[in-house]
């Protein structure tokens, strides 16, 4: 699923971006995204996490989410958007392949350029997993 999108970044781009998220589809999600992106993970060794930098790069990063949670979801988001920069706060809920879970708050913070994400800058409470039953 491809979207056009024409207007100005708000609330509602917001919300279709985390549907594509929870839809697992990796192109309506680039669609969203500028011609030069970045995406900063929950985590990694860096200042901003692990940092994916153009769409190549910010397409394998968004897929390590499916990958490492496969059941992965984006629930009771709550967004909004202020001039050229954008928030996004869910609870995140999805399973390891060795069973444990993970079910924190998480905040993402958007820089947008024309009319698209230019950074996607992810934060999550750092809540331990809960074991596999």
């Amino acid at each position: 699923m491809s979207t056009n999108h024409t207007t100005p970044p708000d609330a509602r781009f917001l919300q279709a971006f985390a549907d594509a998220w929870n839809a697992h589809d990796i192109d309506a999600l680039m669609s969203f995204m500028a011609d030069t992106c970045e995406f900063h993970a929950v985590g990694g060794a860096e200042l901003l996490g692990r940092s994916f930098i153009g769409r190549q790069a910010v397409r394998e990063g968004f897929e390590l989410a499916w990958k490492n949670f496969p059941d992965a979801a984006w629930l009771d988001g709550d967004h909004f958007v202020s001039g050229d920069r954008g928030v996004s706060e869910s609870t995140f809920r999805g399973t390891r392949a060795d069973g444990s879970r993970i079910e924190a708050r998480m905040v993402d913070v958007f820089t947008f350029r024309d009319g698209r994400i230019a950074v996607k800058n992810a934060y999550r409470k750092d809540r331990p997993a809960v074991a596999a039953v």
